[in-house]
């Protein structure tokens, strides 16, 4: 989990997404709709996407992407995200 908290140091938001996954596109568009810049790390594209994944998966993510991560602090998958933006939670989090 040590790379994990290596890629999210000092990332307002980061994305963790698989360029093929349309939950993660959905997620993706989402957040920028609010205006946020999000990383984003496409694991299918990285040399070192499947052990990005596996620690994922280690943190409990089910499924692994996408996985948002807003101030380092773990948001959680599709379903998190979306109860927080209809909770109207998200927008703040993301100022």
């Amino acid at each position: 989990m040590d790379l994990i908290t290596n890629m999210v140091t000092e990332k307002p938001v980061v994305i963790f997404s698989k360029s093929t996954c349309c939950m993660s596109h959905s997620i993706k568009s989402l957040i920028l709709s609010f205006g946020a810049s999000p990383t984003v790390y496409e694991l299918d594209e990285m040399t070192n996407g499947q052990q990005i994944e596996r620690e994922l998966l280690q943190m409990g993510c089910q499924p692994s992407v996408p996985a948002v991560f807003i101030g380092q602090q773990f948001i959680g998958g599709p379903q998190s995200v979306t109860s927080l933006h209809i909770r109207n939670e998200l927008a703040p989090l993301l100022l």
